[in-house]
C-alpha cells in the first residue's frame, strides 16, 4: 500500500486521473494564471491507457475545432520535452472511392494552410520505402505530422502544471465525489476529502466509474485496441541527423504503422471488435487493481490486420515480433471526444479520446481550461460536447452497440449523408408504421427515426439530376420530386423529432428577454425567431419562440440541438423557482403542412378560420384533433406546423394526408426540406451558424433589437465582422458542396463552404461560405474545390427564391408560376 498522502483541504479545480488528457488540462489551467489546482491519479502518471498508446499524431480531422485542436497540440509538442518526431504523415488510397477522399482532404487542408501535398504510389514509396505499392493509386502527404512518447508528454505538461503552481498527488484513489443542490462541493479520496469548486473527470477508460460516484453518465466503453512491435530489422543512417520514416496509414487495409528506432509499431482497427471488462448488464467493471497493466495478447483477433500488414510491407513477413500489446481504450458511441460540464454545475468531463487522445491532448488541455476559467467554450465544441448525449445513452446496451459499429468501421469511407445501424429503430413518431408502410428511407438523428424521402416518389423525380460523387452516394430521385411538390401544390412532412421546450412561470417572460437577442415577450399568439448569444457575442441557440399565454413560452430547435439548448437555457435560469423549463418533445407530434395549396388541404378539416398571419400561432381543431397551428416555414412557402399530443397523430397525420389527395398532396422527408431551406437561405446551426459566429456574421441582423440588454449584447456591439456568409451559385450544377470545401477568390483561398445542394427550383447548385466582406458581394467571383476540381461560382443576392417574402406571407394561393433565380 502507497504512504499516505497529505492532501490540502480545499483546492478551486481537483483534476482526477494523471495520463496525458488529466496532466494537459493541469498545464494549461496553470497557464491561465489557475494555480489553487490539484490533479490526482489512483496511481502513478501514465497508468491507466496513457503509457501505451502508439504515440501517432495526424492534425487533419472532420471538423474545423477538431483540426485546430489537433493543430496546437503540434505547436505545444514541438516546444515540450517529450519526444516529439516531426516525421511527416503519409495516407494511402487503394481504390477511386478512398481517391476521392484523399482529393477532399487536400482541398480541406488549405483552408487551414496545412501543407498537405499530393503523392504518386512511387513518391510516397520514395519517403516510406519499406513499403508496396501495390494497389495503390494515390497518396496524401503532410510534412507536420508525426508521433512523439506518451510518457514523456505526460511527465512534461506535468512539470510545467507544477511549474504553474499546481499540485500533483499519486497513488490517491478517489472514492466519492459529494454533490450538493446540483453541484460539485468535494472530492473523497482515501486520504481524505478535499472542497473544491470544480472537478474535472479526466480518468480515461475509468471515467465512466467516477461519473457513477456523482450521479452523472459518461457513455464510453473500454474497448481492448491492438498495435504489435518489431524488432530492429532495418539499416538507419549512420552519421548525420536520423532519416525519420513518416507514419503510414493504409486505410482500404484497416492499418498505420510508425517506426520504432530500427523496427516498426504496427496496429489497425480490426472488424470484430473487444469491449473488455463489462458486466453483466454491459456496465465496466474495470477491476480494482488495473493500473499500468496490460491485456494478455489476443492473436486470433488481431491476425487479419497481421495479414493485411504483409500486403503493404512484405518485410512484415518474416520479421520478429519483440511484443503484442494489447491494452484498453476508452471509445463513444460517435467516436469525438466527451468533453464538457455536466448536468452536475462544477462537474467536468475529459475522456472518450478513441485512440486519438495523444493527437489531441494539447488541444483537449486548452479548450476544457478555458472552458472552465471562463465558464463556457471558447470555440465550436458541441459534436464533442458530453450534452450531445440523449437519455437513450444511459443504456449501457444501446451504448455499447453504436460504440461498436464506430470501432469496427473506423477506417471505412463515410460519405455525406450515411446513417449508422446499431441500435435502431429507438424512437419514432406517432406516425412510424404509416412512413414503413409507404416505403419511407430512414435516417437517424439523436435517436429518432425520421423519414430522408419516400422511395415510392423517386419515378416523379429525375435521376438525370443525380449529383456527380459523393453527393450522389445517399441519394434518390424522389427528393426533387418532393421538392417540386413542395413548390408547385403540397407536401406534408413528420417533424416530430424536432426539440420543443417550454419555458414557463411568472419570471419566463423577463427571463427569455434576457437570453434572447430578438424580442420574444411579444403579445400571446406571437411567434419569433431569435438567438441566444454566449459571452462572446457568437450564437448559442437558433429557434423560434411561440408565446402561448403570459407565463408560457415554447421553443422550438433542430431534433439534435435539443439537449444542447435545454442545458444553456436551464443553466442561466434564475434558481427562486420563477422560471421552470421543461422538454416536451416526446409529448408533441409535429407535421408540416407546406405549399401553395395548403390553405386548400387544411381549410376542409376545421371549422376554425385560417387568416392568421405569418409568425402567429391559434388553437384549432383539425378533424377530431385539438392542433397547435403555428405559421411557420423551413420551406420558403405558405403553410402551417400542426402540434398535437402525440396519441393524436397517426388521426391527425390521416385527416391531413385523405384531405390532401384531391389536390395531389405528398408525403415528403428531410432531404427535400434541406434542399428547400438552401434556395431560401434559411440557416441552419452546427453548420451555417456556430457559437463562433454572430448573427452579423451570419446575415441574422434582423434579429438583433439594440434596444434591449441580452447576455452577449456588448461583446456583439464591439465584435468587428471579419466574415459574412455568403451565398455561393457553382456554374455547374451537378457538381454538390458537401461543407468544408475551400472557396477560393483570385486564386488565393478566403473561406470554406458551410453547407450546399442542389436547389430544384432554381436548378443549381448552391453553397453557403463565410468570406472576407470584400468578396461577400453579390457579383463576386469564385471557385470552390469540389474533389480536386475549381468548380467556378458566384456569389448571388439571396434568398434565390422568393426574395419578397409572397409565398411565405400566402400572396400566392393557387398554382402560379414559379419564380426565377435573380
Amino acid at each position: 500500500m502507497a504512504r499516505p498522502r497529505e492532501l490540502p483541504d480545499r483546492a478551486r479545480v481537483v483534476v482526477i486521473g494523471g495520463g496525458v488528457g488529466g496532466t494537459s488540462i493541469a498545464y494549461h489551467l496553470a497557464g491561465l494564471g489557475e494555480s489553487d489546482v490539484l490533479l490526482v491519479d489512483r496511481d502513478e502518471l501514465t497508468s491507466g491507457s496513457t503509457f501505451h498508446s502508439a504515440g501517432l499524431v495526424g492534425q487533419l480531422r472532420s471538423s474545423v475545432s477538431l483540426t485546430t485542436m489537433m493543430m496546437y497540440s503540434v505547436e505545444l509538442y514541438r516546444s515540450l520535452d517529450c519526444g516529439w518526431i516531426e516525421c511527416g504523415g503519409i495516407r494511402l488510397a487503394c481504390t477511386p472511392e478512398r481517391e476521392e477522399e484523399v482529393h477532399r482532404q487536400v482541398a480541406w487542408a488549405r483552408t487551414f494552410g496545412l501543407p498537405l501535398e499530393l503523392l504518386s504510389p512511387d513518391e510516397a514509396a520514395a519517403r516510406f520505402p519499406l513499403m508496396s505499392t501495390d494497389g495503390v493509386r494515390v497518396a496524401s502527404y503532410l510534412p507536420t505530422d508525426g508521433y512523439l512518447d506518451p510518457s514523456m508528454l505526460t511527465y512534461a505538461l506535468a512539470e510545467g502544471a507544477r511549474g504553474g503552481g499546481v499540485q500533483i498527488s499519486t497513488h490517491t484513489r478517489v472514492t466519492g465525489i459529494e454533490v450538493v443542490d446540483g453541484r460539485v462541493r468535494a472530492v473523497e479520496t482515501e486520504w481524505g476529502r478535499v472542497e473544491c469548486e470544480v472537478c474535472v473527470i479526466a480518468g480515461g477508460m475509468y471515467a465512466a466509474e467516477l461519473g457513477r460516484l456523482a450521479g452523472v453518465r459518461v457513455p464510453i466503453v473500454p474497448m481492448a485496441h491492438e498495435y504489435l512491435v518489431t524488432q530492429p530489422f532495418r539499416e538507419r543512417a549512420g552519421r548525420g541527423p536520423i532519416q525519420h520514416l513518416p507514419t503510414l496509414r493504409d486505410p482500404d487495409h484497416l492499418i498505420y504503422f510508425r517506426e520504432e528506432g530500427g523496427g516498426l509499431v504496427m496496429g489497425g482497427y480490426e472488424r470484430h471488435s473487444a469491449p473488455w471488462s463489462l458486466d453483466e448488464h454491459l456496465v465496466d467493471r474495470i477491476p480494482f487493481d488495473f493500473n499500468g497493466q496490460l491485456l494478455e495478447e489476443d492473436w486470433p483477433r488481431f491476425e487479419e490486420i497481421a495479414e493485411a500488414s504483409k500486403v503493404r510491407v512484405p518485410a512484415m513477413e518474416d520479421v520478429k515480433v519483440t511484443k503484442l500489446i494489447n491494452g484498453p481504450e476508452a471509445f463513444t458511441p460517435d467516436n469525438e471526444f466527451c468533453l464538457g460540464e455536466t448536468e452536475v454545475d462544477g462537474l467536468f468531463v475529459a475522456a472518450g479520446f478513441c485512440a486519438h487522445g495523444l493527437a489531441g491532448a494539447g488541444g483537449i488541455g486548452k479548450v476544457m481550461a478555458e472552458w472552465i476559467v471562463a465558464g463556457e467554450p471558447q470555440m465550436d465544441l458541441w459534436h464533442m460536447d458530453i450534452r450531445r448525449f440523449g437519455p437513450q445513452y444511459r443504456s449501457p446496451a444501446y451504448t455499447l452497440k453504436r460504440t461498436k459499429e464506430v470501432y469496427e468501421t473506423y477506417y471505412d469511407l463515410h460519405y455525406p449523408g450515411e446513417e449508422r445501424q446499431a441500435g435502431r429503430p429507438l424512437k419514432v413518431s406517432s406516425n412510424y408504421s404509416w412512413h414503413e408502410q409507404h416505403g419511407a428511407a430512414f435516417g437517424e438523428k439523436s435517436g429518432w427515426e425520421r423519414v430522408n424521402w419516400y422511395e415510392a416518389n423517386a419515378a416523379d423525380g429525375d435521376e438525370a439530376l443525380r449529383p456527380r460523387g459523393w453527393a450522389g452516394k445517399h441519394w434518390s430521385p424522389a427528393i426533387g420530386a418532393e421538392h417540386r411538390a413542395a413548390r408547385e401544390r403540397a407536401a406534408l412532412f413528420d417533424e416530430s423529432s424536432f426539440a420543443k421546450l417550454e419555458v414557463v412561470g411568472p419570471g419566463a417572460a423577463e427571463f427569455l428577454e434576457s437570453l434572447c437577442d430578438n424580442r420574444v415577450a411579444r403579445d400571446v399568439g406571437r411567434i419569433t425567431y431569435t438567438q441566444m448569444l454566449n459571452s462572446r457575442g457568437g450564437i448559442e441557440c437558433d429557434f423560434t419562440v411561440t408565446r402561448l399565454a403570459d407565463d408560457a413560452f415554447q421553443i422550438v430547435t433542430g431534433t439534435a440541438f435539443g439537449q444542447h439548448d435545454l442545458t444553456w437555457i436551464r443553466r442561466h435560469a434564475p434558481t427562486d423557482g420563477s422560471v421552470r423549463v421543461i422538454d416536451t418533445t416526446s409529448r408533441w407530434a409535429c407535421f408540416a403542412l407546406w405549399g401553395p395549396l395548403a390553405r386548400d388541404v387544411l381549410a376542409p378539416l376545421t371549422a376554425d378560420a385560417l387568416d392568421f398571419p405569418y409568425l402567429s400561432m391559434r388553437e384549432i381543431t383539425v378533424g377530431d384533433v385539438p392542433v397547435r397551428a403555428l405559421r411557420v416555414t423551413f420551406a420558403g412557402e405558405l403553410g402551417w406546423e400542426l402540434y398535437c399530443q402525440a396519441e393524436y397523430g397517426a388521426g391527425l397525420w390521416r385527416a391531413l394526408w385523405e384531405s390532401g389527395q384531391p389536390h395531389g398532396l405528398v408525403a415528403a422527408g428531410y432531404r427535400a426540406i434541406d434542399s428547400l431551406r438552401l434556395e431560401k437561405g434559411y440557416r441552419v446551426w452546427g453548420a451555417d451558424i456556430t457559437p463562433d459566429e454572430s448573427p452579423h456574421d451570419a446575415g441574422l441582423s434582423f434579429c438583433v433589437r439594440e434596444d434591449k440588454d441580452f447576455l452577449g449584447a456588448a461583446a456583439l456591439r464591439e465584435r468587428p465582422v471579419t466574415k459574412r456568409l455568403a451565398c455561393i451559385v457553382l456554374e455547374d450544377p451537378r457538381s454538390v458542396a458537401l461543407g468544408n470545401e475551400p472557396v477560393a477568390v483570385d486564386g488565393e483561398v478566403v473561406g470554406r463552404v458551410t453547407s450546399g445542394g442542389y436547389g430544384y427550383t432554381v436548378e443549381a447548385s448552391i453553397a453557403y461560405a463565410y468570406l472576407p466582406p470584400q468578396h461577400a458581394e453579390p457579383g463576386t467571383a469564385v471557385a470552390i474545390d469540389v474533389f480536386g476540381q475549381w468548380i467556378g461560382g458566384r456569389v448571388s443576392a439571396e434568398p434565390l427564391y422568393d426574395p419578397a417574402g409572397e409565398r411565405v406571407k400566402g400572396v400566392q394561393t393557387g398554382g402560379a408560376s414559379l419564380p426565377t433565380m435573380g
